[in-house]
């Protein structure tokens, strides 16, 4: 039960005194980030969805 409350003790103290924690600004800015870097992945996906659907139609149509 020592190894516990220490290892909960140590943890504290390092998240309080150890981490440094971003500012609002900079927590705003790397969420702007994060959002736009998933709409840019989400349309290159879609594109290529739409590219690779249309090849399989014409290569399912060449053959029925």
């Amino acid at each position: 039960m020592q190894k516990i409350s220490a290892y909960i003790q140590d943890s504290y103290n390092e998240l309080m005194n150890k981490v440094s924690w971003p500012t609002w600004a900079e927590l705003q800015s790397s969420a702007i980030v994060v959002l736009v870097a998933t709409l840019i992945f989400g349309c290159v996906i879609f594109l290529i969805d739409v590219v690779f659907q249309g090849v399989l139609n014409v290569i399912y149509n060449l053959f029925a």
